[in-house]
């Protein structure tokens, strides 16, 4: 098992992207949503999650994400994803999410 690593490194359009690699599941998903956190306390409310290379997700990490991206909205930000696929893809397409997290062609776009 590959435990959940983040990587966080500035965006365009004054984003911040947050590298998902790893698994995030039970066991992983405070790391995340610590991330965030810190991210919002700071008052950096647009977020990227890159997931293109997170190796598997639950639906306790799909909760984390929904819980980070309302708190961002909150702010007056965003949540966005990119490179979503495997079981997250499923996960979103099963919970009826996709509307709520639409899917981008790349960073640029996300941030944009």
């Amino acid at each position: 098992m590959v435990r959940l690593q983040l990587h966080v490194s500035d965006g365009p359009g004054r984003c911040d992207i947050l590298r998902l690699e790893g698994e995030l599941d039970l066991s992983t998903e405070v790391t995340l949503g610590d991330a965030c956190a810190d991210l919002l306390q700071r008052h950096h409310s647009k977020i990227i999650i890159d997931a293109s290379g997170l190796e598997f997700c639950d639906c306790s990490g799909l909760t984390a994400l929904i819980h980070a991206q309302r708190e961002a909205e909150r702010q007056g930000g965003y949540l966005r994803l990119v490179g979503v696929h495997g079981q997250l893809a499923r996960l979103l397409t099963m919970a009826g999410l996709v509307d709520s997290f639409p899917p981008y062609a790349d960073l640029r776009q996300a941030c944009g």
